[in-house]
């Protein structure tokens, strides 16, 4: 690789780093590139990435960014799985590393707060962003269906008994 080429990698994983909501550092202890296409392939599906480069030029690249702090983790085989949803790369890389014993977890950063290990799998225990925006669509919805269902009963009601009358005048 040609410092060009490196200036390129160190940009481009700048800019990746700008817009990202959390990082989080995996040591790859002989992982296959069956196992790291995989691994790659589940953090594409959660809408992130895993990145493996050069240490050195890992470091440079996190350097004026929220994410500088986690440049001393940065030692050994390592990956740097990111995404812009905070709990998405931390649930995949946590659950890849469960069937998995040659990915380890070191530690990683969501913004400027650093996480280790043991914070990395609290985040990822948390619902994604989608789950939330879920679960809050589903309780603006219930009072209404509630409502709707209160206010439709008394009419039904009176239906029946404009209905009951109707039959027994025509009787």
């Amino acid at each position: 690789m040609d410092r060009n080429q490196k200036a390129e990698v160190v940009s481009a994983l700048n800019a990746h780093l700008a817009e990202v909501g959390v990082v989080v550092v995996t040591r790859n202890l002989g992982m296959t590139v069956a196992q790291s296409t995989q691994l790659r392939q589940k953090m594409r599906e959660a809408g992130g990435t895993y990145k493996v480069t050069k240490n050195r030029l890992a470091k440079i690249a996190l350097g004026g960014t929220d994410y500088a702090g986690i440049s001393d983790l940065l030692t050994g085989p390592v990956g740097l799985a990111s995404s812009a949803d905070p709990v998405a790369a931390a649930k995949v890389a946590v659950e890849f590393a469960k069937t998995n014993d040659k990915l380890e977890i070191v530690g990683g950063a969501m913004g400027d707060v650093m996480l280790n290990a043991e914070g990395i799998k609290a985040l990822a225990s948390m619902p994604s962003l989608d789950e939330l925006r879920a679960k809050i669509v589903g309780l603006l919805v219930a009072p209404a269906t509630k409502l709707a269902t209160v206010t439709q009963a008394p009419a039904a009601q009176l239906a029946r008994v404009f209905n009951a009358y109707a039959e027994k005048n025509a009787a």
